[in-house]
């Protein structure tokens, strides 16, 4: 009858958790141009990632909940149309990650006292999450006016850009 050693045991246990291994991290490593403009086509549902003129990488993207016409204050559902900013990352996003745009601007910030309301703020690009996935499941357009692609997509999103990038958001 075969017994086996503490050696055996061991190398046996040590095998099946490297075999296990860990999960695959949200976090990417990118090392291709620069992107030096992200462009979103509203009406296309696309979203590019540029360096000069060239395309990098082109997504389908799912907008705002009311996804015609320019966001005019919180709550309306509408994705501001416009030339922004990348200015912050969010790796802890209930959306898988999120990368911010610079709404609202002086010109939405304006607008919105113009109308007696609050420009509101909070817009990112951003995946899905859970919440996400079951919302986009009955709806394209269901951000409350944000940019969303899919978890794997943001994932490659998030490692491309850098702060300050500019971002045109066209109807």
């Amino acid at each position: 009858m075969f017994k086996p050693t503490r050696r055996a045991v061991a190398f046996s246990m040590l095998a099946f958790l490297a075999a296990c291994g860990k999960p695959p991290s949200k976090f990417k490593a990118y090392n291709g141009p620069a992107v030096t403009q992200v462009v979103v086509n509203k009406g296309d549902r696309k979203m590019y990632l540029l360096h000069g003129t060239t395309v990098l990488k082109s997504y389908d993207v799912g907008l705002g909940n009311v996804p015609v016409g320019h966001k005019q204050f919180e709550g309306d559902g509408k994705t501001p149309e416009g030339v922004y900013f990348i200015d912050r990352f969010n790796p802890r996003s209930r959306y898988h990650l999120s990368v911010g745009v610079s709404y609202p601007n002086e010109h939405d910030a304006a607008l919105a006292n113009a109308l007696g309301r609050h420009a509101g703020g909070d817009i990112f690009i951003h995946g899905r999450g859970p919440d996400g996935n079951r919302f986009a499941q009955k709806n394209r357009d269901w951000t409350a006016g944000c940019i969303a692609v899919k978890d794997e997509e943001i994932e490659e999103v998030y490692a491309m850009l850098r702060p300050g990038v500019p971002i045109v958001i066209n109807p």
